[in-house]
């Protein structure tokens, strides 16, 4: 759901970044190693890009810190060096995926939601709940049939929501899930997500809100 771009390319990093949010991810970018760590320990991300040649810190200590904490944030490096043996190296540094530029999109967009897979408690690729069916692959979302127009936003949400199967998500976990790190928790940007979310589910309503907790599907 939330990737970091660590890419000092900074045209490239906002390229890959604009083709992950219209994927549906909620993007950070930075361009630099001591960003990447920064970042990295201010937020729960599920997957990194990763660029091996990052100036001030370089993307190999970046991999090896996060290996070391124990992080569950999934590591794919993106870089110019695609040889064999490069491969190797970032493999043996602890990267879950390599990827060489130049690449193609969608598979770069491919890989990072099987990284994603990998990092999280295993999910059907289809969610279903009182009549709502959402379809995580072909990104669809259903009620009773009817098709709904959902921003990636509120796709995300969704899936969310029928992923707690039931149980509360909180405005802060919908939050730091759905939103990059420009959000201002202060703006009621969940609240106004939610208020036109709820008008695109249609009557009657499904969404309920637990008081000073969260929200429940």
């Amino acid at each position: 759901m939330r990737v970091l771009v660590a890419e000092d390319e900074e045209i490239l990093a906002e390229l890959v970044a604009t083709g992950l949010r219209r994927a549906g991810f909620a993007v950070d970018t930075v361009y630099s190693g001591d960003a990447a760590l920064a970042y990295l320990g201010l937020h729960d991300y599920d997957v990194v890009v990763l660029d091996r040649d990052l100036p001030r810190v370089h993307g190999d200590d970046v991999a090896r810190r996060l290996v070391a904490s124990g992080s569950r944030t999934r590591i794919l490096m993106l870089t110019a060096s695609g040889s064999m043996e490069d491969r190797v190296a970032g493999l043996d540094l602890g990267a879950d995926d390599y990827v060489s530029k130049p690449f193609e999109f969608p598979e770069l967009v491919s890989r990072v939601r099987a990284l994603r897979r990998r990092s999280a408690r295993p999910v059907p690729p289809q969610l279903e709940r009182h009549g709502i069916r959402l379809d995580t692959v072909r990104r669809s979302a259903l009620r009773d049939g009817r098709e709904l127009d959902l921003s990636p936003k509120e796709f995300t949400v969704l899936q969310l929501l029928l992923e707690a199967d039931g149980g509360t998500v909180s405005a802060e976990e919908l939050l730091e899930r759905a939103w990059d790190a420009n959000a201002d928790p202060f703006t009621g940007a969940v609240r106004v997500c939610m208020s036109k979310f709820r008008a695109k589910l249609g009557e009657p309503a499904l969404i309920r809100t637990v008081q000073g907790v969260g929200y429940a599907l």
